[in-house]
């Protein structure tokens, strides 16, 4: 079964970070400009105290207009985030994310971040594993 540790080994550690006491207008400018749907909100240590999504954005600015856009990230992102270490499988990524219903999950090793799966990465592995196991039983019934 796939690691986390495999899965960043394919597409990087890089992952794009914000201060909880930025502006939810900057954290927004951010999220376009990366083209990302996600904030990962880290203190000084790379310790994560939260998470910000597109979905929260929304939500935020249908419940309170654009006048949120002034007010620091702290007040509305997620600040109880399910994380996971390199030693998780996809399946418990899976079985994680599907429970949470949340599309992000930041890899956390030693309390510092060192990474980010996504939902698109589980999905794309985990259909490269199905494709290797047909595979592989073809191959085995076509030799049997």
């Amino acid at each position: 079964m796939t690691t986390v540790k495999q899965i960043l080994s394919l597409k990087g550690n890089e992952v794009v970070t914000g201060d909880s006491t930025m502006s939810l207008g900057r954290a927004v400018a951010r999220l376009a400009e990366k083209r990302i749907g996600v904030l990962v909100m880290v203190d000084e240590a790379r310790r994560v105290v939260g998470i910000l999504s597109e979905r929260d954005v929304v939500r935020v600015l249908a419940l309170q207009g654009p006048a949120a856009l002034d007010e620091a990230v702290s007040q509305f992102m997620t600040r109880a985030v399910s994380t996971c270490s390199k030693a998780d499988t996809l399946e418990d990524i899976m079985e994680m994310m599907t429970t949470g219903r949340f599309r992000h999950m930041p890899v956390v090793e030693g309390g510092v971040l060192v990474g980010l799966i996504s939902i698109g990465d589980v999905v794309k592995h985990r259909m490269a594993e199905i494709a290797l196991e047909t595979s592989e039983f073809r191959n085995y019934l076509f030799t049997a």
